[in-house]
């Protein structure tokens, strides 16, 4: 969301020259180190408009410096990028808004990359579009929609454990509703197999198959975990609230660092201050917070949606990316920043 541009704008006015937006001053927030990005994607065809979203990132592992991204127009439909930030496919979607992927789906007759986003076409019934993503050619081909429930399509991120391949499709209002995928046959299907709910508009969310465990931003009030597991309970639990300290409203994007078999990170946007705050899995603890400043490529503001993948990603990107929307591009349309992962454990001082 940008419900704070305005004040953003005129504090960055104020602040003079450079390539950086002034955040929306925070004093009683934890140190917030900086950090550069390393290369950032072409803009999004939208301009003039809050257009790019949220990214999802494909590991090559053949060769992780061949990784793909694929990030949402959400006015337009779904961008696949090169590491080296070109554009090498777009889609026609119409309005997607947040979008995940995952490898070694049983798609049709065979194993691919199947790729979801939150279709918001229709703002009255949300659905889910899916596609599948060629890794040789890089393009993607369009599977179909499923229905996701009455209301509008807003934050989405997939899930899959021991019973099966699942969407979560987190709905403006809040409500999240959990929808097992069968894409095995001619047309892709699903269910919705339960419901749970946030008391006000929510979007990021992120699930962690290791340790069954679904993030979810609600943005003017925190951090949220559920259990993940469609028998699990649908009871919420909250890891950090939106005080204007660590996390300052609007909480947006969530991504997960996930390392060794159920420990790691926790990544949320706390786009009021142009920042990301980080929380340890292990025991939901604020470990730091951070910043993309200006450096090879410009600084990231108003962050959207985010996405971090842990491991080998070529030598631009050593340990992991680090991938976020960046809400005002200097003089061009929205684009996304690509961070490593190995420059931010540096910053935050955090355990290798």
């Amino acid at each position: 969301m940008l419900r704070r541009s305005l004040l953003i704008a005129s504090l960055a006015g104020l602040a003079g020259c450079g390539g950086a937006e002034a955040p929306v001053a925070s004093p009683a927030a934890s140190t917030t180190v900086l950090i550069a990005a390393r290369g950032e994607t072409a803009p999004v065809g939208t301009t003039n408009a809050d257009a790019a979203d949220d990214p999802a990132v494909w590991r090559n592992p053949a060769d992780p410096a061949a990784s793909l991204i694929v990030g949402t127009d959400k006015k337009a439909g779904l961008y696949v990028y090169g590491l080296d930030g070109r554009i090498r496919h777009f889609i026609d979607a119409g309005r997607v808004n947040n979008v995940d992927l995952k490898d070694g789906v049983a798609i049709g007759n065979g194993q691919g990359v199947l790729v979801v986003a939150s279709d918001r076409n229709d703002k009255a019934n949300a659905k889910l579009a899916l596609f599948r993503l060629d890794t040789t050619t890089a393009k993607l081909s369009a599977l179909g929609t499923i229905a996701a429930g009455a209301g509008e399509a807003y934050g989405l991120c997939m899930y899959r454990d021991a019973a099966g391949l699942y969407a979560f499709i987190v709905l403006k209002d809040g409500t999240i509703n959990q929808i097992a995928l069968d894409v095995g046959g001619a047309k892709p299907s699903g269910s919705i197999v339960r419901t749970m709910k946030l008391g006000t508009q929510s979007e990021g969310c992120a699930a962690d198959d290791r340790t069954g465990v679904l993030y979810v931003a609600e943005e003017d009030v925190g951090l949220w975990k559920f259990d993940a597991k469609a028998a699990g309970s649908t009871t919420a639990t909250k890891i950090a609230a939106a005080d204007g300290k660590n996390i300052v409203a609007d909480a947006e994007g969530v991504a997960i660092a996930a390392i060794g078999e159920k420990d790691g990170y926790v990544v949320l946007s706390s786009q009021g201050d142009n920042a990301y705050a980080v929380y340890r899995i292990a025991d939901d603890s604020f470990v730091g917070r951070f910043r993309i400043a200006a450096g090879k490529v410009g600084a990231a503001e108003e962050t959207d949606g985010i996405e971090l993948i842990a491991g080998d990603f070529g030598p631009d990107y050593p340990g992991g990316i680090f991938v976020a929307q960046d809400g005002q591009n200097d003089a061009h349309a929205q684009n996304f920043k690509l961070a490593a992962w190995a420059d931010i454990v540096k910053a935050l001082k955090l355990p290798e």
